[in-house]
């Protein structure tokens, strides 16, 4: 019994690990990218929400001002 809980820990890490890169890179590119993040507003707004709030809760303001800035002049 023991050789299958530690097949299950060991699965629940990997899964937890992949997930946790994953999210570090949709950050990043997010973080990079303003193109990208305009994508995100299109398919995903409410990941794009916990981006800007996440950004905020860490003192970095302004980025969603520029991007609305940018976006809305794209548009005229």
């Amino acid at each position: 019994m023991k050789p299958l809980r530690v097949k299950i820990f060991k699965g629940v890490l990997l899964f937890e690990m992949v997930g946790l890169l994953g999210a570090y890179f949709l950050y990043y590119r997010m973080d990079k990218n303003q193109d990208f993040r305009h994508k995100m507003n299109m398919r995903f707004p409410s990941v794009l929400e916990l981006y800007y709030k996440s950004n905020e809760w860490a003192g970095i303001h302004g980025i969603r001002e520029k991007d609305q800035l940018k976006w809305l002049s794209s548009k005229n």
